[in-house]
């Protein structure tokens, strides 16, 4: 919007701002905004801390009760709910106010009581529900409803933006001040969603339709409300070059929620952030011996490498053997810091696209940065798994599926159903082989062998129609290894078929869930066959 003339009116679509009103709770950027607002003649209006931080500042601000002529009551719950606050926002022209002592305001800045934080450090519900804001919601509807003569701005990001078209045109243009009415209503609506998702579980019973949660979970929601908040700017693309994509978080979430970039390496894909998410997950889930590490290989969100070891560097070692011709552009997850001798050990390998760690030490960061390519190239990523499993959404065309995201862990049940049981490493093997096999897509086969505490997959058989197809593609994908090795599949065998060829590949124990009309033929072929097999009970699928 071009500004007016010098000496001449502001265009018909600008206002001048006379009176503010300043009600905020994150003080970022707020005494720079004042000072530009005050040096424009711009009458302050303000309530209790704004005010002071105003005044400490040097500038002259009118408290919110001399306005009033009410002090604020009940503990600080009562300030800007009175008609001379709201009338001065909500009136549609100020030839409305005359007669009732009541003068406009043109520009309202407010944020909020900083909710969502307060329910991500999990405080107790009478705590929560004070960190409720009230009356700044109110006031941000009230102004963003009024947009054509009023502006808002309810994000510290904004302030800049308002100074720069003050300078420019002499007021704030419509075109403006509709974007920043829109971003207060959502900023509201996101408000309201994030208190519905905190306090839901504490306030709503069950509905009697819904499915019965699991020990110390709430039911599933009858209506979902999601307060997420996008992630810088949106992703150069999605899954591929015509679709578009961004990142979304919510509000004090960790996971890939709080990564944090290392490194100089160009901005995170669509389908990277898919593999990270494996990788994080993987990485974490592995078991790995006492004082030891995890390591995973990533590509196309399912893995294609892992292992445990005394050693990251090991570990990494290891999971890069899995399958290196796939790790080429690979993201690796690793479970503890990454250290100079694990850096030294990936650069050997070859091209990763990134490597996710709970942190990096400068002397790896120094060691990836030496390597020629890498420091421009590879993406290294900060961040720590979710504390709980949480919920997973999924979108459908015109709809939405929800579900608890699988924990994993180890299975309930553990029962030896051949005459012959595991050796204790075909036991070790099974258990690393049962917890890859979830992350693999169904249907999966996961192989894997195992020395002492330390264990490494060395097959991958997902995404088949047919079981046994799954288990041919991880025995040929393992070759020589998959002989004595152990094999986990994420749902029950059909037919004895998927147990004979792993038995013709050489794998010498089986772990599965169980539960198939012919558990009898198969347990029976593992039987002639020599082979251990373990049921959990616990199926694994993933889509």
């Amino acid at each position: 919007m071009s500004g007016p003339r010098a000496g001449g009116p502001p265009p018909e679509d600008v206002i001048t701002p006379r009176r503010a009103l300043l009600s905020v709770s994150d003080k970022t950027g707020l005494v720079e905004l004042a000072r530009g607002l005050a040096a424009r003649g711009v009458a302050l209006v303000s309530t209790g801390g704004t005010a002071r931080t105003l005044r400490e500042a040097g500038l002259a601000v009118e408290d919110v009760a001399a306005v009033t002529g009410q002090p604020e009551v009940l503990g600080g719950r009562v300030k800007t709910l009175h008609p001379k606050i709201h009338g001065g926002i909500l009136a549609r022209r100020a030839e409305d106010l005359e007669g009732l002592g009541i003068a406009p305001f043109e520009l309202v800045v407010v944020n909020l009581y900083r909710f969502e934080e307060a329910a991500a450090r999990g405080l107790p519900e009478p705590d929560l529900v004070e960190e409720i804001d009230i009356g700044g919601p109110a006031m941000l509807r009230a102004a963003a409803k009024t947009f054509e003569r009023v502006a808002v701005v309810c994000d510290p990001a904004d302030y800049g933006a308002v100074l720069a078209e003050l300078e420019a045109t002499g007021g704030l243009g419509l075109a403006l001040r509709r974007r920043l009415a829109l971003a207060a209503f959502a900023r509201t609506a996101a408000y309201d969603q994030a208190i519905v998702a905190a306090l839901g579980p504490l306030l709503a019973p069950p509905a009697p339709e819904a499915a019965a949660p699991g020990e110390g979970q709430a039911p599933l929601p009858a209506r979902l409300a999601l307060a997420l908040e996008r992630q810088g700017a949106p992703l150069r693309y999605g899954e591929n070059p015509h679709q578009r994509g961004a990142l979304y978080r919510a509000p004090g979430a960790g996971g890939l929620g709080a990564l944090r970039l290392r490194g100089e390496g160009k901005e995170l894909s669509f389908n990277n952030l898919l593999d990270l998410d494996a990788a994080l997950a993987l990485a974490h889930a592995l078991p790995a011996p006492a004082g030891g590490a995890a390591a995973c290989v990533i590509k196309h969100a399912s893995p294609c490498g892992a292992a445990a070891g005394r050693t990251l560097a090991h570990a990494l070692e290891a999971a890069w053997a899995g399958d290196p011709v796939s790790a080429f552009g690979s993201v690796v997850g690793c479970s503890r810091r990454l250290d100079r001798a694990a850096a030294e050990a990936l650069v050997e390998k070859g091209f990763v696209e990134v490597i996710v760690a709970p942190g990096f030490d400068e002397d790896a960061l120094a060691c990836l940065r030496e390597r020629k390519g890498w420091g421009a190239t590879v993406r290294l990523v900060e961040a720590a798994p979710e504390a709980r499993p949480g919920l997973e959404l999924r979108g459908l065309a015109g709809a939405y599926l929800l579900q608890d995201r699988d924990p994993g862990g180890p299975p309930a049940r553990w029962e030896v159903v051949t005459r012959r049981a595991p050796t204790p490493a075909e036991a070790a093997g099974l258990r690393f082989a049962w917890a890859c096999v979830r992350f693999v897509r169904s249907n999966a086969i996961a192989l894997t062998r195992a020395e002492g505490e330390l264990g490494a997959l060395v097959g991958v058989g997902g995404g088949q129609p047919s079981r046994v197809d799954a288990v041919e593609l991880a025995c040929r994908k393992a070759g020589e290894r998959a002989r004595g090795a152990a094999l986990a599949s994420d749902a029950f065998f059909p037919f004895p078929d998927g147990v004979e060829a792993a038995a013709a590949a050489g794998v010498s124990a089986v772990v599965q869930p169980g539960g198939s009309k012919k558990d009898a033929a198969v347990i029976a072929a593992a039987d002639a066959l020599g082979l251990a097999m373990v049921l959990t009970g616990t199926r694994h699928f993933r889509h």
